[in-house]
């Protein structure tokens, strides 16, 4: 049930990180995700995970990693990607497709940059490769709310600024619970990994990235920006984008398709 889905741990160096893998198939398929992590690595989530990304476990083994545990001041997205490098050396994985979300979209772009023998193919969903004014306002809010302690204000602007009107009204009905569960301890790693968002830039090393890559992004997205997918792709050689309308940083959870995009993108 729930394909066999495990939650594990990776050694990187002197460090370990969390992971969830699922899945029946023979080719891997790295699943990086985003700036919630720093507030909730993936440890305790395997069937939530396992049911989001459950078209992919036919045909891969999937592998969903957080970044590592104890992580240090100034890391930033391209430290990221060399340990994600390492995690999947020390896992016996030589090359795979990859598709990152958010954040994990900028690691997967410095993990295809740097290790381009790692990644067959690359989807990067809701992301962006260079600063901008959305997501210099949008994550330095963030990062304010986390040192006051306000947690319920960061959950709900990370919502209203994640979805679109129809979703927010199902989920602002929550907003109390969501409020008071899963508080981290202390906001350090969030902060940490916040800071790598605004100062990512790979624009200019998107030319490096060799393999097949899907760019897939929504054109009202209120966090990277509503051009930041058209720059990627028209900057990455041998790219595809799709720009779902009226959607924003969400269109990974609500647009229906977003999935069978992705897989069918992956096996073409």
């Amino acid at each position: 049930m729930f394909y066999e889905a495990k939650e594990e741990k990776i050694k990187i160096g002197g460090a370990d990180m969390d992971y969830v893998t699922f899945g029946r198939g023979q080719k891997s398929f790295i699943i990086i995700p985003g700036l919630g992590d720093g507030l909730k690595t993936v440890k305790g989530t395997k069937i939530l995970l396992a049911r989001m990304y459950r078209l992919f476990a036919k045909e891969y083994k999937v592998y969903v990693f957080s970044r590592k545990n104890n992580i240090e001041e100034g890391y930033s997205t391209r430290d990221m990607a060399e340990d994600q490098k390492i995690a999947m050396e020390n896992l016996g994985i030589k090359n795979a497709h990859v598709m990152g979300v958010s954040q994990g979209g900028m690691v997967s772009q410095y993990l295809a940059i740097d290790y381009p023998e790692m990644v067959d193919k690359l989807v990067i969903g809701v992301s962006v490769s260079k600063q901008n004014g959305t997501i210099q306002k949008v994550i330095k809010n963030w990062i304010n709310l986390a040192e006051s302690n306000d947690y319920r204000n960061l959950i709900i602007d990370t919502m209203e600024k994640t979805f679109t009107e129809d979703k927010l009204k199902k989920y602002s009905i929550f907003y109390p619970i969501m409020a008071r569960v899963g508080k981290p301890k202390d906001f350090k790693r969030f902060i940490v990994q916040a800071n790598a968002c605004l100062n990512h830039n790979a624009y200019n090393e998107l030319d490096k990235i060799q393999c097949a890559t899907l760019v897939i992004g929504g054109d009202s997205d209120k966090v990277v920006g509503k051009n930041a997918s058209k720059e990627m792709a028209e900057r990455i050689d041998n790219s595809k984008l799709i720009l779902y309308r009226g959607f924003g940083h969400g269109a990974y959870e609500e647009a229906k398709d977003f999935n069978q995009q992705v897989l069918k993108f992956l096996i073409s």
